[in-house]
């Protein structure tokens, strides 16, 4: 199968969620988690990895959090991607046709480039902030879940 880890899904989640809070809003991991359904134990490295490419900055201490490095606008699918997986590489051709001795006069090497190419283009003109605008906040249904049992529970 051709895809992304799940560590970048994650990554993805983590970056729509902290734009749908406005610029300089501040989340914790644990709000991030239970929001956006992410295992705690991914989170920090996660965290790291996108603060490391500047995508992300953290705050310590008491009031401290996660918060976007750089505006929504200016963040692409494609920096996640980069971020988290290193580079878009469909086949390892592409990136390095010295590993090939047919990469010179190669015509699937050539559609390979062209799609690799065409898949750039398209993920980095996804930027977060038009994705806020399309979620249907998963979240909600998440926070809609506990309550429902608890009304269960109360008409007991």
């Amino acid at each position: 199968m051709l895809g992304i880890s799940r560590h970048t899904d994650y990554a993805a989640r983590i970056v729509l969620h902290l734009s749908s809070g406005g610029k300089g809003a501040l989340f914790t991991t644990g709000d991030i988690a239970r929001r956006r359904l992410i295992p705690p134990a991914f989170i920090r490295r996660i965290v790291s990895r996108l603060s490391a490419a500047g995508i992300l900055k953290t705050t310590r201490g008491c009031g401290g959090g996660i918060a976007l490095a750089r505006p929504a606008s200016k963040i692409s699918l494609l920096d996640v991607v980069v971020a988290m997986e290193g580079g878009l590489v469909l086949n390892t051709c592409t990136e390095k046709p010295e590993r090939c001795t047919l990469s010179d006069g190669c015509a699937v090497r050539r559609a390979w480039v062209q799609a690799n190419a065409a898949l750039e283009t398209f993920l980095d003109g996804v930027k977060f902030s038009s994705l806020v605008n399309k979620s249907d906040e998963p979240a909600s249904r998440a926070k809609a879940a506990p309550r429902a049992k608890d009304a269960k529970r109360r008409s007991r």
